[in-house]
């Protein structure tokens, strides 16, 4: 289970450095100021839970039912959250209908925060 979490979070980070250096070098040439601001949140924000994750591996007294169900709102929420932002960042560019993906970015924030509030209980109902 440790090794999942540190395994997708090194993953997820790799490809938020990937994804910065993509978008500082090769699309500032094409997109404009806003819309690198805009692909940069999505970068950031998905570095935020890359580090996340590999701070909920190091969690000893947290119930690995709870770890498991933190780690599936994270991950499905930084595909949905930043994964929208980069195509509506993008979408002169690409071929996605920004007025469907527009949705998951809202919906990837609110599994983002589920995720954090799982962990703020655990730890809250955990015994000190």
């Amino acid at each position: 289970m440790k090794r999942r979490f540190v395994l997708t979070g090194a993953f997820i980070g790799m490809l938020a450095i990937i994804l910065g250096a993509f978008g500082a070098h090769l699309l500032k040439k094409y997109l404009s100021v806003d819309q690198l601001n805009t692909f940069e949140v999505g970068v950031r924000y998905q570095m935020y839970h890359a580090l996340f994750l590999l701070f909920l591996s190091t969690q000893k007294d947290i119930a690995e039912k709870t770890l498991k169900t933190i780690y599936n709102f994270v991950v499905a929420g930084v595909v949905l959250f930043s994964g929208s932002i980069y195509v509506l960042a993008t979408k002169d560019y690409t071929l996605f209908e920004s007025k469907i993906i527009v949705f998951a970015t809202p919906v990837g924030g609110f599994l983002l925060i589920i995720g954090w509030a799982l962990l703020f209980f655990a730890i809250l109902k955990r015994k000190s």
